[in-house]
């Protein structure tokens, strides 16, 4: 085992990808002579030369667009959106060319293109930095979505997305960039089409997805020692959702708790209850429970943006409240 951050873990999955692909290269804004707005590609300059590593002007739009040439062209290339925020600049690449192409060409015309983007609040950088928009892009046919949330799909997920025709959106969390634990020795690429269960539990499902799940962990921990033993569902991949893994939670447990950083309004959370009600509703011993962001622009104060988001003692008293409040 190697004890590393998850920053450490994300730029391994670089440098093996590099390193086994000459096709693949990284392009985006403060990638290369500055190290990455997160230090996520420190070194790499160095490492693999200008060529593959290329810093990229501020337009989104243009080194999206490029992104997407080069993938059409049968390049692998990883662009890097400094913030999902500024991903709206590139919304028209994305949407509209990436996500349709292979469709529109019947299949003739693929865009192995892998974007990550770093999302969510939690470090202080105010409402046009911190924002949680994954399921803007949950919401589109033609691409994949997914949000590593341990350091094993950190570093594991993006040789699996480099290998898919189709765009993947990979969603990084600005507050697990720091986050430090162990990495298994010879440590791969893992499977994008599955949810995991990182606790097992026989009393109520807690459902979540990227910076939310240390969160929802200590929440699950907090209630074990009420005597609530909590199963914890991390979706990892946000389109396709796993709706096998998570109904099967669902219909062991009885209830569930959604935990989304997203605004409740229109939510990932909004879509996995509607999916939860079509498919366990007779498994249901409660109404299903989601903890969201609060619907505001995420503010700048500590103390005002910790309490905009969800947190662990919200999560609680959430799944205390689907088990009548005991």
């Amino acid at each position: 085992m190697t004890t590393i951050t998850y920053r450490e873990a994300v730029r391994a999955a670089l440098v093996d990808a590099l390193q086994r692909d000459d096709r693949v290269f990284l392009v985006g804004e403060d990638v290369g002579r500055y190290g990455g707005t997160y230090a996520v590609s420190r070194g790499l300059l160095e490492q693999f030369g200008p060529e593959r590593i290329r810093d990229a002007p501020l337009s989104e739009s243009a080194f999206v667009g490029a992104g997407i040439g080069a993938a059409i062209g049968g390049m692998r290339p990883i662009v890097e959106i400094m913030s999902v925020n500024f991903s709206m600049l590139a919304l028209d690449q994305i949407v509209n060319t990436a996500a349709t192409l292979r469709h529109m060409s019947g299949g003739q015309v693929s865009v192995p293109l892998v974007i990550r983007m770093a999302t969510g609040a939690g470090a202080q950088l105010a409402a046009q930095h911190s924002h949680s928009l994954e399921v803007w892009y949950a919401h589109v046919p033609g691409l994949r979505v997914v949000a590593p949330a341990t350091l094993a799909d950190a570093r594991g997920m993006l040789w699996s997305a480099l290998q898919d025709p189709d765009p993947v959106i990979v969603f990084e969390h600005v507050a697990l960039y720091n986050d430090k634990g162990e990495l298994p020795e010879g440590a791969g690429a893992v499977d994008l089409d599955r949810a995991a269960v990182r606790r097992p539990g026989r009393d109520v499902t807690l459902i979540t997805y990227g910076g939310s799940l240390p969160k929802v962990l200590a929440a699950a921990q907090t209630l074990a020692e009420r005597g609530v033993e909590a199963e914890v569902v991390d979706l990892r991949s946000l389109r396709p959702l796993d709706d096998a893994t998570i109904t099967a939670s669902v219909r062991r447990t009885h209830r569930a708790v959604l935990v989304d950083e997203g605004w409740r309004s229109c939510s990932l959370a909004a879509e996995i209850s509607a999916r939860l009600m079509e498919q366990c509703l007779y498994d249901l011993e409660a109404p299903v429970a989601r903890v969201c962001s609060e619907e505001v622009p995420i503010p700048y104060p500590r103390h005002l943006e910790q309490a905009a988001l969800p947190q662990p003692e919200r999560i609680v008293a959430a799944a205390l409240a689907t088990m009548g409040g005991r």
